[in-house]
């Protein structure tokens, strides 16, 4: 059986490491590298990842293993980097991801970089462990003070901000300033860091009252007021866009390019093309240079109009403002054409980027999936399915999800298994809509064992089962009379609950 065959794999990869050798793939944007790494180090870095991914959780400590696998001179700034980054990318434990960060420092004379600490930071507080993400900040005080910028503190109020109260996170703040960053001042850089936590999470309420409780301590710059006019623009409240933008005038600040980007990209995504043209036209007379940024949001926003011709106008015309176009204009105008309906020209794309050397990135892939899904090409899905496994990219957590409805909603319950093996295969720990999905097809065919087999390795891994997945799947193995099963799943989710935060609103509640 397919999946069998996949288990057997992943199996000899996580028992003999050192035969691990798939190509890495690259992580979410703000944690790219360039080029990346050596070919050798690649290697390293997907071998590592397998070991710590596939090491049982919460059953044994990691850094034996990790002892065992990493002599402490391999270690470095680049390897700790990328494999922190693979981690993060893969949605692994974040308890194993800080046992590998310590390890790093513990066994050997690294000496950790800002990227390094700030991805282990991320890690802990997406997963919600706020009191062990403290310790570190605090532990990293002591003995790394450099370590500790302005973005390790965005990343730990903007996800304190998104999980806990508004009080909560006026507490953080005042934390950071009395106990992390001791001996700084803080200033306007800091206010905001507290503004940007707010409006990253669409609270503009809160923003504003963060603004009119603080600003006569810390003097707004316009960088403040760029920030507020893009979380009103996130929140998807167009006239109070406009109204703050009239407000940031009357305090006497001037719009720079960041502030027509976002009014631009306001009226793109409402379908208002002539008013984003408009701005663009008022932003050149006041001698201020559109960016690649500027053009795409308007090629985006064409589409978004039904005006192909239009976001092709603006495309073409970028050499002439002295702008090459990236993987995100291609995006953009990929995306103007299949809302269009025009699915073939945005395949010719994807050649003519082939041919620029441009990198398809993840838009690039889920854009174009989108379009043939749309357009029920299911036969054109699978194709460019193929061309991407054999190519060794990894797709976002999107784009897994999206597929895994089209093939498990098409009788393609085979591509489905695939798919997840060749994640799982990678050293990915698919996310839990995509295992949703997955379940939900397989029980329907009857395939509960490959259904049990799934579960297991996200339990393993540590990582949560929904609430709605193990009911389905306890039911169907009830019925089969499979209690060892049930037993089996039963334990590893109470050890689980013992380390793990619990999912919002998706908690499994197991019997004493």
């Amino acid at each position: 059986m397919l999946l069998m065959s996949r288990l057997d794999r992943c199996h000899q990869v996580v028992q003999n490491p050192q035969k691990s050798s798939f190509i890495i793939s690259s992580v979410v944007r703000s944690f790219s590298h360039g080029e990346g790494p050596p070919s050798e180090t690649k290697i390293e870095i997907n071998r590592i990842t397998a070991i710590i991914n596939d090491h049982s959780f919460p059953d044994q400590p990691l850094q034996p293993a990790l002892l065992q696998h990493i002599p402490p001179p391999l270690i470095s700034n680049i390897l700790v980097e990328n494999v922190l980054g693979r981690l993060f990318a893969t949605h692994s434990n974040g308890l194993k991801a800080l046992e590998f960060f310590d390890f790093s420092l513990h066994h050997s004379q690294f000496s950790p970089s800002t990227d390094a600490f700030e991805k282990i930071l991320h890690i802990l507080v997406r997963m919600r462990y706020f009191d062990r993400a403290w310790e570190l900040m605090k532990r990293i005080r002591k003995e790394h003070q450099s370590l500790l910028t302005l973005k390790s503190m965005s990343i730990m109020l903007s996800k304190i901000a998104k999980f806990q109260s508004y009080e909560d996170t006026l507490a953080a703040f005042g934390k950071m300033e009395n106990e992390i960053f001791v001996g700084r001042k803080f200033g306007t850089e800091e206010f905001n860091v507290l503004l940007r936590a707010f409006c990253t999470q669409r609270q503009m309420k809160e923003a504003r009252s963060v603004f009119l409780k603080m600003h006569s301590r810390f003097a707004p710059d316009k960088k403040s007021m760029n920030i507020l006019l893009l979380g009103f623009k996130e929140s998807g409240d167009t006239t109070a866009v406009e109204l703050f933008y009239h407000e940031m005038i009357a305090r006497g600040f001037k719009p720079n390019v960041v502030t027509y980007n976002i009014r631009i990209d306001v009226y793109c995504k409402t379908g208002c093309l002539g008013d984003g043209l408009r701005l663009l036209e008022e932003m050149e007379r006041s001698n201020l240079s559109p960016t690649l940024g500027t053009i795409t949001t308007l090629i985006h926003g064409a589409g978004i109009a039904r005006n192909p011709i239009m976001a092709r106008k603006l495309f073409d015309k970028l050499p002439a403002r002295n702008l090459c176009p990236d993987s995100g204009a291609y995006n953009a105008l990929m995306s103007s054409l299949i809302r269009c309906k025009d699915v073939q020209a945005a395949a010719s794309l994807m050649i003519e980027m082939e041919e620029k050397h441009i990198i398809h990135d993840y838009m690039t892939y889920y854009t174009m999936f989108f379009g043939l899904i749309k357009k029920k090409d299911f036969e054109g899905v699978f194709q460019l399915y193929e061309k991407m496994t054999e190519r060794k990219f990894v797709p976002n957590t999107r784009t897994v999800v999206m597929l895994m409805k089209v093939y498990c909603e098409n009788s393609r319950i085979d591509l489905g298994m695939h798919l997840w093996g060749y994640l799982v295969e990678n050293g990915y720990c698919p996310h839990g809509h995509a295992l949703e999905i997955l379940l939900t097809g397989l029980c329907s065919k009857g395939l509960i064992n490959d259904a049990f087999e799934c579960s297991i390795q996200v339990l393993e891994r540590g990582r949560h089962l929904s609430d709605a997945a193990f009911r389905m799947i306890e039911r169907l193995l009830m019925q089969e009379g499979e209690v060892d099963k049930i037993r089996r799943l039963t334990e590893i989710i109470k050890k689980l609950h013992t380390h793990l935060p619990p999912l919002r609103d998706k908690t499994i509640i197991i019997p004493a």
